[in-house]
């Protein structure tokens, strides 16, 4: 009975959507008119006379790009208990993650907003029911890794990280078979909380497994150090695992080793600013972009980002395969706000995109201007040349300007599980495929300005000692693919290996 159920609740909500899918650019005027017509109420709408505003070209008039610190005034008034500052009335929560200039940032999410976390996280699910027609996993148990839900409390306004935010909003029938348990889940200590969420799952029909990869990864491990054989034999109810915050292709291949057989998986891109996209189709990459919840999208094409006036463009003129900086106006309070990331369309009708990167996580050291998605490719590609089982565990690429000999280079700190037996092989086949995949980068290699890339390896247990060390050890924290400094490379020396370079 319950699976019928969901079956036609799955059907009903699909054909409901299809209204926004196939009419996206209309879905998206009734929201951006929403949006200006509720932030004539607010003091950032007085301060940019939003009442003279009747036109997305009037819009971008009015208002400017903005950035955490561009909206930082207006979030401390939130924080003294002001009301009607960036959205009608107080927000519901403050989402607090992590910033790269302002140190801790606290991002509004409000009541309007808060349903569509939960609707889209939902949809995804029940699209992967109407796509597949399986429902036996929603008689197992499930599982979120995610952050605490205890919350904080200043002049009314609750403050934690969106995954505990969240966790307060899980629909009652969803509550039986969800795991851990709350106590559990309110361990700060994310290596304990992990132990005590292994000893609570162990014996249990687990179904769906859901997080951001590395800390899944982690509890995979726990789970196999206990029973000495892959997730997949133990849970041998585990079909579906849901997965988002970081690209799952440099996890795949550790992944399936670790779980031991093929299962169903949905990327999801949910963050604190809003939940922007799923996977809505199991055999493709690329995100459905949700249009009708709630958010105005606006792009700058990524070559353009550092024009002191870049062109900003709604849905409807953006291109394929262009990568573009993402700006989210949202029913949180958020105007043009930059949200740091980047994406690519692969498709216009329905609109899919797909995440190629952080527009601060770059290497442009020597012009090159190398993103996150082409250091993963080019590791991808070279695993799958080499003819040999190789496994990464996790990896960061940073610039050497200054070595101590010969000429600069990019190095690639690498935790392997599975380690090539040619490392000199290796990186040569990661060399060639970023250079096939970034002519700049070709062109100050085969010019001699740099030379090819080298790896460094990385002691096992490394990179998430050295997240223990900075305080960022679980929850929503991640390594960055790539800096444009050597902030991150610096903290991984305690943890390198001894050996020699081959």
């Amino acid at each position: 009975m319950k699976r019928f159920i969901v079956k036609a609740f799955a059907n009903r909500t699909i054909r409901k959507n299809k209204i926004w899918i196939e009419n996206p650019i209309d879905a998206q005027r009734t929201t951006f008119n929403l949006l200006i017509k509720k932030g004539r109420k607010t003091k950032f709408g007085k301060d940019r006379k939003f009442d003279q505003i009747n036109s997305y070209q009037d819009y971008k008039k009015a208002v400017d790009i903005a950035t955490y610190e561009d909206l930082k005034p207006y979030i401390d008034l939130i924080l003294k208990g002001h009301k009607n500052v960036l959205w009608p009335g107080q927000p519901k929560y403050l989402s607090k993650t992590s910033g790269t200039t302002s140190g801790i940032k606290y991002i509004p999410i409000t009541k309007e907003s808060l349903p569509y976390y939960i609707i889209a996280a939902r949809d995804a699910i029940l699209n992967y029911i109407y796509q597949t027609g399986k429902t036996d996993f929603v008689l197992g148990k499930q599982i979120f890794l995610q952050g605490s839900p205890k919350l904080d409390f200043q002049n009314g306004v609750a403050i934690g990280r969106l995954s505990g935010i969240v966790a307060h909003h899980v629909p009652k029938y969803l509550q039986k078979n969800r795991m851990p348990s709350w106590e559990t889940n309110c361990i700060e200590d994310w290596e304990k909380k992990v132990d005590r969420i292994v000893d609570e799952t162990l014996h249990k029909k687990m179904s769906i497994i859901a997080g951001i990869p590395p800390w899944v990864k982690m509890y995979f491990e726990k789970i196999i150090e206990k029973v000495n054989t892959p997730v997949g034999d133990h849970f041998s109810d585990f079909s579906l695992f849901i997965y988002g915050g970081v690209n799952y292709e440099p996890y795949r291949q550790t992944f399936e080793t670790l779980i031991g057989k093929k299962i169903d998986s949905i990327e999801t891109y949910p963050a604190s600013e809003g939940f922007i996209a799923y996977q809505d189709q199991l055999d493709k990459k690329d995100l459905l972009l949700l249009v009708n919840g709630g958010i105005f999208y606006e792009f700058i094409k990524l070559k353009d980002v550092n024009q002191p006036k870049p062109e900003r463009i709604s849905l409807k003129d953006v291109e394929l395969n262009v990568d573009y900086v993402l700006l989210l106006t949202t029913n949180a309070g958020l105007w043009a706000y930059d949200i740091g990331d980047t994406v690519r369309f692969t498709s216009i009708l329905p609109y899919r995109i797909l995440v190629t990167g952080r527009v601060k996580h770059f290497i442009s050291a020597f012009g090159e201007h190398v993103i996150g998605s082409e250091v993963e490719y080019a590791l991808k590609k070279a695993s799958e040349k080499i003819g040999e089982s190789v496994q990464v565990n996790e990896f960061t690429v940073a610039p050497q300007v200054n070595p101590t000999s010969g000429l600069p280079l990019h190095e690639w700190y690498i935790e392997f599980q599975t380690i090539p037996k040619n490392i000199g092989e290796f990186e040569l086949l990661i060399d060639d495929a970023l250079q096939f995949k970034n002519l700049y980068y070709q062109d100050l290699v085969v010019g001699k300005i740099i030379r090819p890339l080298k790896i460094k390896q990385v002691k096992p247990g490394g990179f998430n000692s050295y997240m223990r060390d900075i305080g960022k050890l679980g929850g929503q924290n991640k390594v960055p693919r790539l800096s444009n400094n050597r902030k991150v490379v610096n903290g991984l020396q305690p943890y390198l290996k001894t050996k020699p370079e081959i």
